[in-house]
């Protein structure tokens, strides 16, 4: 069992439904030293950043070291172990016998790794041999071994084909879960913590296997509960305990209580089977409002069905009414278009659909398909994360308070619109990822799953354990069965029935730590990752959720704040807000780099500048921070410009392109941000009446500042133009030249004398002249490859506001002889406040423009 004392766990003996898992944390490619970054609140979802420790070295005038060594050693207690003359990560084991390892690498006791060995620094859990169930580097508890039978399984030929084909669906078995301690010898002084969750883990595999047929029928609970067509009639059942009696209710019996009565059976389920109509017709017209009502221990209780598809919210009404959505055959859509593969970089286009319109409107599915879709592809992402897709009752929740897990927001259409908008995603090639909440809960009681069947202890934990204190919502029970059916299944739905293509999960650190990382500084120390706070259940679930998403969905795509495909790396854009509150004279060249760089070396990230956490209420976007009230008054061509327009345009764009350049395997922006949009978001809101008497002014319900104004962007009479403009070739930069998920990473210089930064990613040169005033002639930086460079990419072109102090047709020739650790270098001019990047020459220059 697992003993509880003040909302900590203690994993001492395994209890039935308590299983584990693998960490999941933040950490340091060049060291153990790890950051948790956390979020603050259910509104602005601010972020808590770890402590970093900096460069030994900043503070000199020019420091040329490798920031892609990436050494998983450390000391295991915070601190650095750095390498900076390497190239590749010197990985060492604490037995000298035995090699690690690594993919088709073999690390022995070398010196230094030769790039042509072939080693890649950002590896997928795919190469790796054994069950990673315990590596925050890769997908919380999936083994290769899983992995590489899942990858078998393949989608083919178009959408008609794929009707008449009959693919296998399976969960594959889980790995050794020891190969972790070959990875990060130090976690073996934390081998009893992670053997405990790995081997609880695997229990309830095996008790699933036994019990359920194993996850993939355990993940189809949607096709036993909720409402189920047959030929026959209509089935519905719903898991309610806490009930004594039960009776489906709704428009198709006018709301009669005595009509249907359910019946029990000894887990608590409740269930009714409706025949059809004599004329062949379903018993419950499409359309129809439904709920089923429940006498419990705290009274007679109404409730839209967990498992509902679909619910809205009647003019005039605030509860919500739950919908038996299901449309005669010649009126659901079809899917005509495949899935995309996962390409091998991600570039997110973070988005909400409501407010996607230039009006203060709520925006539908079907306005977003044929308005924004397009843009996000002509910008050059290559994938679209929408965000408050579930059912939310509380429109400013931003869509993190859900109500009705398996219903798509009906603001915004019917779940026919919404299959609509991703099938068009799927033809213009974008990926669609889901913005999926499942670690928390709306706390409402009429419309949503708190206190369903009048106990507090239903799906989620009963008392203080059960509430999230910020976020003013419920939390889940990972422990029970029941929730875990409940939640799998949600995952999958969205994966079979909508074609999403993968999800951001959304609150991971608050489920993993029963403190929900609130007023916890995380300093690195592996201690506090591995420990009573871990709330074990939790970090099985999000095990057995990756068991799901890449055994039955191969090329689907999973990202969180830990462990998954992807990691977001949270804490630059809290850096950058930090950095802007100071003068850029302040600004230190390496702790820039060290926080782009501060990953685990097998580690893959999303990086972003600023999501839609910077833009919310009280907060400033990046564009707002650098140019403040100039931006309502000076962005409009025919008025000269002024010193702080022109300071905010040029830093927005090296902010945004070093980060894309250093931060990760992918990149995220929040829409509108390309082009510095100059409103914060404000959901409309009325006045808030508090329990002491005090009154929260609203904004008189005003949606004025809850739109995005595209329009500005693309208006070539003002500068916003300029800076969507630069934005967009930087995806094509990334599309042509594949930089982020490059082999080859290497940074040469972060002189903070000169205030330049120049790294190379593949065959691209980046260089980075962060200075107010100097701009340098004859400027030298080394490269790897000899040969003749030409720019493809500069901030300073006027096409993206820029002052044209450079020449494009300029050739950059290479001298021989070492220079900042690289064999060899070229000359050029370095303008200030200008990001400038080089392409060897070769067939595969191509200037990008926009």
């Amino acid at each position: 069992m697992v003993y509880t004392l003040s909302g900590i766990r203690f994993p001492v003996v395994p209890s039935l439904y308590k299983s584990s898992s693998q960490s999941s944390f933040n950490g340091d490619r060049r060291s153990t030293s790890l950051t948790l970054l956390l979020k603050k609140d259910t509104f602005s979802r601010k972020i808590f950043a770890g402590n970093y420790s900096h460069d030994s070295d900043s503070s000199s005038s020019m420091v040329a070291a490798s920031d892609k060594l990436l050494v998983p050693g450390g000391q295991g207690d915070g601190s650095t172990s750095l390498t900076d003359q390497l190239e590749t990560p010197q990985i060492t084991s604490e037995d000298p016998q035995e090699p690690l390892s690594v993919g088709n690498l073999t690390v022995e006791d070398d010196n230094k790794l030769k790039e042509k060995e072939n080693y890649d620094a950002t590896s997928s859990y795919t190469e790796v041999e054994d069950g990673l169930d315990s590596v925050p580097s890769f997908p919380v508890g999936v083994s290769d071994e899983a992995q590489g039978e899942a990858a078998t399984v393949s989608a083919k030929g178009n959408v008609e084909e794929e009707k008449d084909i009959i693919r296998p669906k399976f969960v594959p078995a889980p790995g050794t879960g020891k190969r972790i301690y070959k990875i990060d010898p130090f976690l073996r002084d934390h081998r009893d913590h992670l053997d405990y969750r790995y081997g609880e883990y695997k229990r309830l595999r095996a008790e699933i296997d036994k019990y359920e047929g194993g996850l993939e029928v355990f993940s189809r609970g949607y096709e036993k509960f909720g409402f189920t067509r047959s030929d026959s009639g209509i089935t519905y059942r719903e898991w309610a305990p806490g009930a004594t009696s039960a009776a489906l209710i709704g428009d198709f019996n006018n709301w009669n209580p005595n009509a249907d009565i359910m019946t029990r059976n000894e887990f608590g389920v409740w269930e009714i089977f409706l025949p059809n109509n004599a004329d062949g017709s379903p018993p419950i017209p499409h359309g129809s409002r439904v709920k089923i009502r429940m006498n419990t221990p705290s009274g007679i209780k109404d409730s839209i069905p967990a498992w509902i598809k679909f619910s809205v919210q009647a003019p005039g009404e605030i509860p919500y009414d739950g919908i038996y959505y299901d449309p005669p055959e010649e009126g659901k859509y079809v899917f005509k278009h495949p899935q995309p593969k996962r390409p091998k970089s991600l570039r997110i286009y973070e988005a909400h659909v409501g407010m996607s319109s230039p009006e203060p409107i709520i925006n539908t599915y079907a306005n977003f398909r044929d308005d924004v879709l397009p843009r996000i592809k002509r910008l050059g992402y290559n994938a679209v994360q929408i965000m408050a897709i579930q059912e939310h009752s509380y429109y400013a929740s931003f869509g993190y308070h859900v109500t009705n897990f398996f219903a798509p927001s009906s603001r915004c259409g019917n779940p026919d619109d919404l299959k609509s908008l991703i099938d068009k995603a799927h033809e213009l090639g974008l990926l669609v990822l889901m913005d999926i909440v499942h670690s928390h809960s709306s706390n409402n009681t009429l419309d949503g799953l708190n206190m369903f069947d009048g106990a507090d202890g239903q799906y989620f934990h009963s008392g203080s354990r059960g509430y999230h204190w910020m976020w003013d919502s419920r939390l889940f029970n990972y422990g029970s069965w029941e929730v875990l059916r409940f939640l799998l299944s949600n995952a999958r739905w969205w994966l079979e029935e909508y074609k999403f293509d993968g999800f951001r999960f959304d609150g991971v650190t608050s489920m993993m730590y029963t403190h929900h990382g609130l007023q916890v500084a995380f300093t690195g120390n592996y201690n506090e990752y591995f420990g009573f706070a871990t709330d074990v259940d939790a970090v099985v679930y999000l095990m057995l959720v990756n068991d799901v998403i890449h055994g039955l969905f191969p090329e689907a795509v999973s990202i969180g704040e830990d462990g998954f495909d992807y990691r977001l790396h949270m804490a630059i854009a809290d850096k950058w807000i930090e950095l802007l509150k100071k003068k850029d004279e302040e600004w230190k060249m390496g702790d820039i780099i060290q926080t782009l760089t501060n990953r685990r070396w097998s580690e893959k990230c999303v990086a972003y500048a600023e999501s839609h956490d910077q833009a919310l209420v009280g907060d400033k976007t990046i564009a707002f921070w650098l140019m403040d009230k100039d931006m309502y008054d000076f962005m409009a061509l025919e008025r000269p410009s002024t010193p702080l327009i022109d300071r905010g345009i040029a830093l927005h764009k090296m902010i945004r392109l070093i980060t894309m350049g250093l931060g990760g395997e992918g990149y995220l922006n929040f829409m509108g941000n390309e082009f510095g949009h100059p409103e914060w978001i404000d959901f409309p809101r009325g006045d808030q009446h508090l329990p002491n008497g005090k009154v929260v002014p609203g904004n008189n319900s005003s949606f004025d500042k809850c739109r995005r104004r595209f329009d500005l962007g693309d208006a070539d009479y003002l500068r916003y133009r300029g800076m969507q403009e630069f934005d967009q070739a930087m995806q094509h930069l990334e599309e042509t030249y594949s930089f982020m998920t490059s082999d080859h990473q290497y940074i040469s210089r972060k002189d903070e004398g000169d205030r330049i930064i120049v790294f190379e990613r593949g065959n691209l040169v980046f260089v980075f002249n962060f200075h107010w005033t100097n701009s340098y002639s004859d400027y030298r930086v080394g490269c790897l490859k000899q040969g003749k460079y030409k720019i493809v990419l500069d901030s300073d072109d006027p096409l993206f506001e820029g002052f044209n102090r450079l020449d494009h047709t300029a050739e950059y020739f290479t001298f021989d002889g070492w220079y900042d650790n690289r064999p060899s270098s070229f000359l050029l001019y370095a303008p200030c406040r200008t990001a400038v990047v080089y392409a060897l020459v070769g067939n595969e220059v191509k200037p990008v423009k926009g």
